[in-house]
């Protein structure tokens, strides 16, 4: 790449982020905590579904050692509208396992941050991009539509791996934060004015739809279990619309997920 088309590149990532930036609370702080919570709620979930639950979150737990503490029914009470509940789990076993073994500081690494529940590579980057300002590549939907777009506009299936360079080689390293969230709004801008390049990707999977979908009767079961103090797995059924062994393969799942605990051969939620 020479350093004119770079240099186009970055103009335009930057013209278009001027025009179409997303002010969203968690960008308004550098708390890497609170950072690392917005990258988890994100994970599957649409930017405007997470803006409420985050600022309730973060007013419930407002540190990472408030989280630690919080029993894992009001974690997962505070989750419901996000979706993927089981991220409410992660997020708290991550909190208490930064508490442990980090001192209480969100490890400002790749590496370690890998190693927390919940944490994939993606949202890892990002929290080292965004809450610590380091040069490493963030790659999400958005953003790969941006380079799809921008390198790759007669091509099909084309790999991260492809990508992943020119991700690096193009990095503004002067402003990595907003550069970030630069690319994230250029992509989304994208995708509202066309077909979406990311479908171009050899890695685009077309989401599952989540009427009848074993999500959606899971996210019924912890409603539930939300409103009542416990139920058996015929209780759970009837309340659902499920069959007995549906349901009851169902909780037997959630429970070894650490959802819910069973109470003289009743179902609730983990305390």
């Amino acid at each position: 790449m020479d350093d004119t088309s770079l240099q186009k590149f970055r103009e335009r990532v930057w013209s278009a982020y001027r025009e179409s930036y997303r002010d969203l609370p968690w960008r308004r702080t550098d708390d890497p905590y609170a950072i690392l919570v917005s990258e988890v709620m994100l994970q599957q979930t649409q930017v405007h579904r997470v803006i409420v639950p985050y600022e309730r979150f973060l007013s419930a737990y407002p540190t990472v050692s408030a989280l630690a503490k919080a029993s894992p029914r009001d974690v997962v009470a505070l989750w419901q509208g996000l979706g993927y509940n089981r991220r409410a789990l992660w997020l708290r076993e991550a909190a208490r396992r930064i508490v442990t073994d980090h001192g209480g500081i969100v490890p400002a690494d790749v590496e370690t941050l890998l190693t927390l529940p919940g944490i994939g590579p993606y949202t890892a980057a990002a929290v080292c991009a965004i809450a610590f300002g380091q040069v490493v590549p963030v790659l999400d939907t958005n953003i790969r539509a941006v380079y799809l777009h921008e390198w790759f506009p007669q091509r099909e299936k084309i790999r991260d791996s492809e990508l992943i360079p020119l991700l690096v080689e193009t990095f503004d390293r002067e402003r990595p934060r907003e550069w970030v969230y630069a690319l994230m709004d250029y992509g989304a801008t994208l995708k509202r004015q066309g077909p979406n390049p990311s479908r171009r990707s050899a890695h685009h999977v077309r989401q599952q739809a989540f009427e009848g979908s074993r999500r959606q009767r899971r996210g019924k079961v912890i409603r539930l279990l939300l409103a009542c103090e416990s139920a058996t797995a015929q209780e759970v059924a009837a309340s659902c619309g499920m069959k007995d062994a549906e349901a009851e393969a169902l909780l037997i799942d959630l429970a070894a997920e650490g959802f819910l605990s069973i109470r003289d051969g009743a179902y609730c939620l983990s305390p």
